[in-house]
């Protein structure tokens, strides 16, 4: 078993053993000990649904009102106009047979991948390198669009997407632990809601059953919601 530094010892310690109110939460988790960088802060939501049921999966997507403190690396398989408009609104990286050539290659250095439906049939061949990595297009999560620059600008802006695991989780990362308070807490806020907003109805009794907020190299601290 590895040994804990002096740091997430002394973290642990002050680690809270109740659920804390939002704002409380955030107080909770910037008190720990400071780390060498600037990290990133991420909410995990344990559900009440059953992931082997179509119409219990929970997936979706919010631009955070603060963003998320990263500059979010973008490719953009499109042609013509919309490829330019693309470029005009920040995409890192626009193409089409030629980009997916250096992604069949393993080249897979950026976060988000957008399409327009008709590059779809260049793309549609790379699922098994971006599949699994979580960076397949998907006209259900917008990211397979005839409107890339707007997308884009989304994701520029601090867009994140969120679906639930085999164990009923969603995650997403809301922001930096350099992020004032408030800003922070209205981030974590905006993403639960609408986690709770997509609750499906299929689902009977309890919805959220833990939540937690933590940062890179942090103890969790639970959250009361």
């Amino acid at each position: 078993m590895p040994k804990l530094s002096k740091r997430l010892k002394a973290d642990r310690s002050k680690r809270p053993k109740e659920a804390l109110p939002l704002d409380a939460a955030v107080s909770a988790l910037k008190s720990y000990d400071k780390a060498k960088f600037d990290q990133s802060v991420e909410v995990a939501i344990r559900l009440g649904v059953d992931h082997t049921q179509a119409d219990q999966i929970v997936r979706g997507s919010i631009v955070l009102p603060n963003g998320i403190g990263k500059d979010q690396r973008i490719v953009v398989f499109a042609k013509g106009p919309a490829a330019k408009a693309a470029e005009e609104a920040g995409a890192d990286h626009v193409g089409d047979d030629e980009l997916a050539k250096k992604i069949q290659g393993g080249w897979t250095d950026f976060d988000v991948c957008i399409a327009t439906p008709d590059m779809m049939k260049t793309v549609g061949p790379l699922g098994r390198v971006l599949g699994p990595r979580g960076l397949m297009p998907s006209p259900r999560a917008g990211t397979v669009t005839p409107d890339v620059a707007t997308v884009v600008a989304e994701y520029k802006a601090g867009k994140v997407e969120f679906r639930n695991d085999k164990g009923g989780n969603v995650q997403a990362i809301v922001g930096k632990l350099s992020f004032d308070e408030a800003k922070l807490a209205e981030n974590i806020q905006a993403f639960v809601d609408k986690v709770v907003g997509l609750k499906p109805a299929a689902v009977k009794g309890v919805y959220i059953k833990s939540a937690h907020l933590s940062a890179t190299m942090s103890p969790s601290v639970r959250l009361a919601v």
